[in-house]
């Protein structure tokens, strides 16, 4: 280690008294799961109400009317207690977890992540640290959820190790993730599915419409680039300081920690024999995308970059493989997994870790599904929009009033998709009445629906995070996790409102082929011209 970062003996109080007054707040909240269970009864009671006072909105796709449901109705509660055991397994993030972990927790109890991280912290000098995990971050949103179990808890152990604290990993690593997530270095699945809703919102207004897969690039990139700086900024100068010096004490089971860095032959045997697993994991998933004709993880019907679709989707299969092959190696090789029984109980043990956050996901399963069940949701997104629409104010300042509305509902409705499938039929077609580009009112959306996912409780992840944050610091709680993340929000908020202002007014290319402003053909220019 070159040098290490002395933040100093004493946390910054005066500068952060206004977030030890929110994390005392927030620390005398209930457990998450009876938070969760509270917002259950309220939205049961909302669900009632609104379904007495005839609240609905109307699909502006199909032209029906959605209505709220109660979820006191005889068809709610047999779905409740008839598909209870359902509701929690097909809860998304759940099976990601349980998936990643098993092949994480042969990687991590073998020594592999140890031994990979080492050397590498031994050398890098800490201050490069903070920029350097969060670009990570970033390029980890193609890994889907599997960033939370992999990334977060190694991050806090490098800057454990470097002598820095480890909730400052854990709150640069969460918030590249999670924070900064309308950001992408590289376009994914993520690009895929969200332009995907747009494309048939748009086509509304112009049937002949195009949207461009790589529309959002170069906003993306930018989104990058700018919240990188500002990342490291708001951890080194306001996180860190206010954490104050690390101990250095270890949590339980992280004993192999003591010696990172330190290699045996037998464990360089080891990582040599992991990195010819890893290249032979990586060539099988290459075939399949490569084969002639078209491989497995290739929509051979679809055209451009949609046609990766099914590889991005089986990246949470590759890395579970990937993490599962490359342990058992180098454990095997090393000594530290002598027999398959080894590997069983290590996996076994991968799933014991999860248990606090199998017992959250049960509540935040029931939550998500019964406000699909409840049709709020939808009635929402769909009035919110309609309301958006009557403000009639300039490009600039409508799309920060979208940023601001999605950010509002992110902190009650947690699928990015699930909102922009209710408001993109409504906004997209509006703002191209504009003059706004279905892409570039894309980007908005994604800006302002990525802010507050690090401080919501109510985030399917954030319970995770919580988890991991308590490894290194048993009484930390939700307050606490909300105030240690609640800089990045604000920060990430400013710079994205000032982003997208800046972006229209100047009528930048938001991606490839992919104007911030709209043209309409001059076949239906007039007709355009009449509805606005």
């Amino acid at each position: 280690m070159t040098d290490v970062a002395d933040p100093g003996p004493e946390p910054s109080r005066k500068r952060g008294r206004w977030l030890d007054r929110i994390e005392g707040l927030g620390n005398a909240l209930p457990d998450p799961v009876f938070i969760l269970a509270g917002c259950i009864v309220v939205l049961v009671a909302v669900s009632v109400l609104a379904a007495q006072v005839g609240w609905s909105a109307v699909n502006p796709v199909t032209g029906e009317r959605l209505a709220a449901i109660s979820l006191l109705s005889r068809e709610n509660v047999t779905r409740l207690l008839v598909d209870m055991p359902e509701t929690l397994t097909r809860f998304p993030p759940l099976g990601l977890v349980l998936s990643v972990m098993l092949g994480a927790a042969v990687a991590e109890r073998s020594g592999l992540f140890a031994a990979l991280l080492g050397g590498g912290v031994r050398r890098l000098p800490t201050r490069f640290l903070t920029p350097a995990v969060f670009i990570i971050a970033l390029f980890s949103h193609h890994a889907a959820d599997a960033a939370y179990v992999v990334l977060i808890p190694l991050t806090a152990l490098v800057f454990a190790k470097a002598g820095r604290h480890p909730l400052a990993g854990v709150a640069i690593a969460y918030a590249g993730i999670s924070g900064a997530f309308a950001g992408n270095i590289v376009p994914g699945q993520f690009d895929l599915l969200m332009l995907g809703i747009t494309a048939p919102a748009a086509q509304l207004i112009d049937p002949a419409y195009g949207v461009n897969p790589l529309g959002n690039w170069w906003f993306t990139l930018a989104i990058g680039v700018l919240f990188t700086p500002i990342a490291w900024f708001v951890t080194d100068r306001i996180i860190e300081p206010r954490l104050g010096r690390w101990s250095g004490q270890m949590p339980e089971g992280m004993d192999e920690a003591d010696s990172l860095g330190e290699m045996s032959p037998l464990q360089r045997r080891g990582l040599m024999w992991a990195g010819v697993v890893a290249l032979g994991v990586i060539s099988l998933f290459a075939a399949l995308v490569l084969w002639p004709g078209g491989g497995p993880l290739i929509d051979t019907a679809a055209e451009g970059p949609r046609r990766l679709a099914p590889f991005y989707g089986a990246l949470v299969a590759g890395f579970m493989i990937l993490f599962l092959g490359c342990g058992w190696a180098f454990g095997a090789v090393s000594g530290t997994i002598p027999s398959h029984r080894t590997l069983v109980r290590m996996m076994g043990e991968g799933m014991r870790d999860v248990a606090p956050y199998i017992v959250l996901a049960f509540f935040a399963a029931h939550f998500v599904a019964m406000f699909a069940w409840s049709n709020l949701g939808p009635v929402l997104a769909v009035s919110g929009a309609d309301a958006l629409k009557g403000l009639e104010l300039p490009r600039p300042l409508l799309l920060v009033s979208l940023l601001g509305m999605s950010s509002g509902l992110d902190l009650v409705i947690g699928s990015a998709s699930a909102k922009w499938s209710a408001m993109a039929p409504v906004v997209v077609p509006m703002l191209m009445l504009l003059g706004v580009s279905p892409e570039m009112t894309t980007a908005a959306y994604r800006m302002g629906d990525s802010i507050f996912n690090i401080v919501t409780p109510l985030a399917s992840n954030f319970p995770l995070v919580l988890i991991i944050s308590q490894r290194w610091k048993p009484d930390f709680g939700i307050g606490s996790m909300i105030a240690l993340m609640l800089p990045y929000s604000i920060a990430f908020g400013l710079a994205g409102i000032a982003l997208v202002t800046v972006w229209v007014s100047l009528d930048l290319p938001v991606g490839p082929g992919a104007p911030a402003s709209y043209t309409p053909p001059p076949a239906i220019a007039s007709v355009l011209s009449a509805a606005s």
